[in-house]
């Protein structure tokens, strides 16, 4: 009996080793973190998730269907390079906030298209993109020239 559970465990595992899991199934762990964005007088706020690896980056905020308001996702580069999104299989409309290497946002992209595989380029070499939800910029008026205060950034 316990040679039929250990074969039975070993075509288990193999078969699960086979197909891999699923989206669903699948876990990753975003380091978090909190960052400022000073906007003319006023310092913002937010809770990020940091996607640091390449894994993380392609995940980004795919099948979120909810995300809190002074909250997002730090996309980090690695290095100053042209930088171009998409919003594939992502629920949520955003707005993405293109950064350069000092923490200074360069371009936003306003109410991104959920699901879109349009490109979003950044307007310039950028060091990391910040996405939240679609309205924040308007509504906390951020503009380009801001500055986002992060560890990531040399400010």
């Amino acid at each position: 009996m316990i040679k039929n559970i250990s074969l039975s465990s070993f075509f288990l595992i193999m078969f699960l080793g086979l197909i891999g899991p699923n989206k669903s199934q699948a876990s990753e762990s975003f380091r978090i973190s909190q960052l400022q964005i000073i906007s003319e007088t006023q310092i913002h706020l937010f809770t990020v998730e940091i996607a640091e690896t390449s894994y993380q980056r392609s995940l980004g905020l795919q099948n979120r269907k909810t995300m809190l308001p002074n909250h997002g996702m730090l996309f980090d580069f690695k290095k100053t390079v042209a930088v171009t999104m998409w919003m594939k299989n992502t629920p949520l409309s955003l707005d993405m906030f293109f950064i350069n290497e000092n923490g200074t946002i360069i371009n936003i992209a306003r109410n991104t298209e959920p699901f879109s595989l349009k490109h979003i380029k950044s307007a310039g070499p950028a060091k990391a993109v910040l996405e939240v939800l679609a309205g924040t910029a308007k509504r906390l008026n951020i503009k380009a020239g801001d500055q986002i205060v992060h560890s990531m950034f040399q400010n």
